[in-house]
């Protein structure tokens, strides 16, 4: 089942912020700033969950949600890929699910966050390609 060796999974996982220091696609640094404009709190990639460990316990797969809205107390996570090729990212997220019950997680897809830039004057061809 992937769990560690005594049972336990690790309800509060590490609080270290991401090691990069800029958005890992531009869809993302669009969508923050769409969060700072209704002056939404956001933290970007502030906690990897743990979703498999080796015969130690060491985490050897994880999930780190893009966005963490402190003031919701509710993670999001940002999937512009095509829909074909969102089986393995929504694999992730019912294993996060399972693991993790008790942590609000919202998915945000691509048509929904299409419609969310479009309202906005974003040229969402234009932010896709780039994102590819």
């Amino acid at each position: 089942m992937n769990l560690p060796l005594d049972g336990a999974r690790l309800r509060h996982p590490s609080l270290i912020p991401a090691p990069r220091e800029r958005f890992a696609n531009p869809s993302e640094e669009v969508f923050a700033r769409l969060l700072t404009i209704y002056g939404v709190s956001w933290v970007y990639e502030p906690v990897e969950f743990p979703l498999a460990w080796d015969e130690r316990g060491t985490p050897t797969r994880a999930f780190r949600p893009d966005f963490y809205l402190p003031e919701r107390s509710l993670f999001i996570e940002l999937t512009v890929l095509e829909q074909r090729l969102v089986t393995r990212k929504n694999r992730k997220v019912r294993e996060f699910r399972r693991l993790y019950p008790e942590v609000p997680l919202q998915v945000v897809y691509r048509g929904d966050f299409c419609a969310l830039v479009e309202r906005h004057g974003v040229d969402v061809a234009t932010l896709i390609a780039k994102a590819a």
